[in-house]
């Protein structure tokens, strides 16, 4: 705990005080002379003080700051700055930093020497700390990787660490000093356990909001967000500028919206997080995006598209050129479709380029650009740049303007695949959208493949799953009005899906293929009715008919299908293809009423 040049003015000291009488410090010095351990370390052994008040007691020696260091308090984001070896060698470790001030836990801090070269290396003035040297070595073993464990950060959590929470008070600024880091520290834990509940129960979101009573923690599951916790007033700029600090923004700036990125490990996987900031008027608003890698389902047969469907948009993507679309509205899971199709497609003889905004996950044999409309590099740009680069397939990550949707018409005719996404109700939407955008009709005609239009719903928690008879007016409007008192499934709610009675979502997908005769219509412009009816007489089942066969097959409610799917998608009742597909009531299902609630668990 001491070096042995202090350690007779530590034991001067120690006497003076009262802690120990001269004739113990005569036999522990006598015993060190032997030995060559540190006075403090052997002081503490025998029982005269304990550990954390000679802590206390060298640093107000020595006339520095002293902590225990333990999980949370350490930002492992500026290890790099020192580097693993140069802090085995300087037994120090970088606590934070604030502006251009790097505080430091040291075993020797009293060492000129060991200051100047940590501002030599890190570029920084040096605030030094006092800390135990086996503590500080614990921690440069623990994080020599350069990036946080969730899951080691939480390991030495307790209920003290928590209840400490709940009695800070914190200002509206970072903390500046130790004594207030220290104290601060469960803040950092309070962000680490949001992270790590967020992903264990696998939530694609994180909001960090301010309201008049303080803050207040959400989580996004299955597309609805959920409470997760309430923290005490007082914490919300603690809480804010911390996560600005892990996401690397700038915690000084609150009136303008920033993005930052970060990576983690939790559960021993890899997981991105994008932290985006927000100016309101009670306070800065955070959201994080959990990018999981491990709930990226990436095979396309893996999505849950019928047999059908998956041939269809199969025979879209094995065309030499041309363009397919994937269309639905934001978190609709289309990204994850596009890069499905790349997976499917990707080989050593393709050179694959994608442009998106922001590049959500890293793919091996493609060329991933990220959008960055500040500099002046936007999707349309971008485009025109990867023209140049001899490209196979073009990914566009989305098509929002004139200038990009006419760029990526012209590369599908001019022999590229080009596989892009865009907001449309449906898949018919795709070209009234297209041609507003000023698309000539007779080069979309020619360049589109075909659409896909997805949403997400919810499926039924398997731990909960009960049958229930749907009411009339859901029968009608999911177009099974010929079929009252049929029995379905449904969640009835527990404390895996959270009493909602859903745990996880499944892909609904309607496909358009482009063939002669749809091509036909593109080419003179036809209105989007005439599209749908064309698909209708083809037997092609809309969004809301391919959600009602997940709802007949058990892994999803008929009320969940249909707020999942747009209403103009409803179809009459005679000839609905969820109709045509509904398997035969059972006879205790005809003999249920309309409005009867779950009656067993299945």
């Amino acid at each position: 705990m001491t070096e042995p040049q202090t350690d007779s003015r530590l034991g001067t000291a120690l006497v003076a005080e009262g802690i120990i009488t001269p004739e113990q410090l005569d036999r522990v010095l006598a015993e060190q002379r032997t030995t060559g351990r540190p006075l403090g370390e052997m002081i503490v052994e025998q029982g005269a003080i304990d550990g954390a008040r000679m802590l206390r007691f060298l640093g107000q020696q020595l006339g520095v700051p002293s902590c225990q260091l333990r999980h949370g308090l350490v930002d492992f984001s500026l290890l790099p700055l020192l580097g693993d070896q140069e802090a085995q060698r300087l037994t120090a470790i970088p606590l934070f930093r604030v502006h251009d001030t790097l505080t430091v836990a040291m075993a020797e801090p009293q060492s000129l020497p060991k200051i100047d070269r940590l501002h030599q290396v890190t570029g920084c003035r040096i605030r030094p700390v006092l800390a135990p040297r086996a503590n500080i070595l614990e921690y440069i073993n623990k994080y020599t990787s350069g990036s946080a464990d969730v899951d080691s950060f939480l390991a030495s959590l307790s209920e003290s660490d928590v209840e400490v929470v709940e009695k800070e008070s914190v200002d509206d600024g970072p903390a500046t000093n130790l004594d207030r880091m220290v104290e601060g520290s469960p803040i950092i834990n309070l962000v680490n356990v949001a992270l790590l509940t967020a992903i264990k129960d696998k939530a694609s979101d994180i909001h960090i909001e301010p309201d008049r009573q303080g803050s207040r923690i959400r989580y996004r599951i299955d597309g609805v967000l959920r409470d997760l916790m309430k923290p005490p007033p007082g914490l919300h700029a603690a809480i804010v500028s911390r996560v600005k600090v892990i996401g690397r923004m700038d915690i000084a700036e609150k009136r303008l919206p920033q993005e930052g990125r970060v990576r983690i490990v939790a559960e021993n996987r890899d997981i991105d997080l994008r932290v985006s900031s927000m100016p309101t008027l009670l306070g800065e608003k955070i959201v994080l995006r959990i990018l999981d890698k491990a709930n990226l389902r990436i095979r396309l047969q893996d999505l849950g598209f019928r047999e059908e469907t998956q041939e269809a948009f199969e025979r879209m993507l094995r065309q030499p050129y041309g363009l397919v679309l994937v269309t639905g509205p934001t978190g609709s899971g289309k990204t994850t479709t596009l890069y499905s199709a790349l997976d499917l497609i990707r080989s050593p003889e393709r050179n694959l380029v994608t442009v998106e905004d922001p590049v959500e996950y890293q793919l091996d044999m493609v060329n991933q650009i990220q959008v960055h409309e500040a500099i002046g590099m936007t999707f349309a740009r971008a485009l025109r740049s990867i023209l140049r680069q001899d490209p196979d397939i073009i990914m566009v990550g989305e098509i929002r303007d004139q200038e990009t949707a006419r760029v990526a018409v012209q590369a599908a005719l001019t022999g590229h695949l080009v596989l892009a996404t865009l907001h449309t109700n449906d898949a018919p939407g795709a070209v009234a959208r297209l041609l507003d955008m000023e698309i000539e009709p007779y080069l979309l005609s020619s360049a589109l493949n075909g659409v896909i239009a997805q949403r997400l719903a919810r499926t039924i928690c398997p731990n909960c799953a009960a049958k229930y008879i749907p009411a009339t007016n859901v029968l009608e409007d999911a177009g099974l009005a010929d079929r009252p008192g049929r029995p379905f499934r449904k969640g009835a709610g527990c404390k895996d899906c959270h009493n909602s009675g859903y745990r996880g979502r499944a892909g609904v997908y309607a496909v358009m293929e482009v063939t002669p005769d749809l091509r036909r219509l593109i080419h003179h412009a036809a209105p989007t009715h005439e599209l749908h009816d064309v698909l209708r007489r083809r037997g092609v089942l809309s969004l809301r008919e391919e959600g009602v066969r997940l709802a007949l097959d058990g892994r999803t409610t008929l009320e969940e299908v249909l707020a999942a799917t747009h209403s103009e998608d409803t179809r009459g009742t005679s000839d609905s293809p969820s109709s045509r597909a509904s398997a035969p009531a059972t006879a205790e299902g005809e003999r249920a009423t309309a409005n009867s609630a779950p009656v067993e668990v299945v």
